[in-house]
C-alpha cells in the first residue's frame, strides 16, 4: 500500500510539472482580452510556428466594422517596423507574419481599429519563433522519455527520503534521461532548428544546458549507489535538482538567428 501511495505522489508531481511546462515558456501562446466598440475580444496569439508558410495570428472579431493592421520586424535586428493590414476571414482578423528560416524570430504587434478607436492586443510586441516540423517518431519518444525520467526521479527521491532501495529507480531514471535528453533531444533539435546541440559550449540554449547540468547529478548518484544500493544523499539531491530544472520554462534562451550580425543583415 505504501509503495502504491509513493507512486501516486510521484505521478502527481510529474503531471503537475508537465502541465506547468505546457503553460509556461516563451513559445506558449500569449493570452488576454481587450475591448473595442463594446465587444470583448479574447486573445490567443501564437509564439511558435512550423515552416514553410507565413504564420497566421488569428483574432476572432465578429464586428465587421472593426479592422486593423499589424507591425513587425525581425528579432533581434536593426530592421525598421513594417506595417501590413489584417486580413478578414469571416469572423476572424488574421495577421500573416512573414515566415523566417528555422530559429528565425519576428516581433509583431496587432492593432485593431474602428473609426478613431485603436486598441493594441498586447502592450509589448509578441515574439514568434519559426521552426521546421519534427517527425512524430522523434518527438513522441522524446516527450515520453523525458517525463518518464521525471517520474522515476521523483519516485527515487521519495525512496531516498523513506530509506528504501534506490538502485533500480536510479538506473531507470538515468536510462530514460539519457535516451530522452541526449539521444532523442538532439534529434528533435536538429529537425526543428538545424543543430544537434545549442547548449554549452556551442550556445546558450537553456534546455540543453539544464539537461546536461541535471545529468551530472544523476551520474554521480549512479556511481554512489553502485557501492551502496541504499545510498540516499546524492539520489535525493539529483531528484531535487531535476524537479527544480523542470520548473524552468521550456525553450528559454533557445535557438535563434541573430540578425544584428553583419553577415546576417
Amino acid at each position: 500500500m505504501k509503495n502504491v501511495l509513493f507512486w501516486i505522489i510521484a505521478i502527481v508531481i510529474t503531471l503537475s510539472s508537465a502541465i506547468y511546462q505546457r503553460m509556461t515558456g516563451p513559445t506558449h501562446p500569449y493570452r488576454g482580452s481587450v475591448e473595442i466598440a463594446g465587444e470583448e475580444i479574447s486573445i490567443r496569439l501564437i509564439r511558435s510556428f512550423p515552416r514553410p508558410t507565413d504564420a497566421p495570428a488569428r483574432v476572432k472579431v465578429e464586428n465587421r466594422d472593426v479592422d486593423g493592421y499589424f507591425r513587425y520586424k525581425r528579432y533581434p535586428s536593426f530592421d525598421k517596423w513594417d506595417t501590413i493590414p489584417l486580413v478578414r476571414a469571416e469572423d476572424h482578423l488574421i495577421a500573416y507574419i512573414p515566415q523566417q528560416p528555422a530559429a528565425g524570430k519576428v516581433m509583431y504587434q496587432i492593432i485593431l481599429e474602428k473609426g478613431e478607436e485603436k486598441v493594441k492586443l498586447s502592450e509589448e510586441p509578441i515574439i514568434i519563433r519559426f521552426r521546421d516540423d519534427v517527425p512524430a517518431w522523434a518527438l513522441i519518444p522524446h516527450v515520453i522519455l523525458m517525463f518518464a525520467a521525471m517520474l522515476f526521479s521523483m519516485r527515487a527521491g521519495i525512496a531516498a527520503i523513506f530509506k528504501e532501495r534506490t538502485y533500480r529507480l536510479t538506473i531507470w531514471t538515468l536510462a530514460t534521461f539519457v535516451l530522452g535528453g541526449l539521444i532523442f533531444g538532439p534529434i528533435v533539435q536538429k529537425y526543428a532548428f538545424g543543430d544537434w546541440w545549442t547548449g554549452w559550449p556551442f550556445g546558450t540554449d537553456l534546455t540543453d544546458n539544464k539537461t546536461a547540468f541535471s545529468l551530472i547529478f544523476w551520474i554521480i548518484a549512479f556511481f554512489k549507489i553502485r557501492k551502496n544500493p541504499y545510498h540516499r544523499t546524492w539520489v535525493l539531491v539529483a531528484s531535487i535538482v531535476l524537479l527544480l530544472i523542470y520548473l524552468i520554462p521550456h525553450s528559454l534562451f533557445g535557438s535563434e538567428i541573430d540578425w544584428t550580425q553583419e553577415n546576417m543583415q
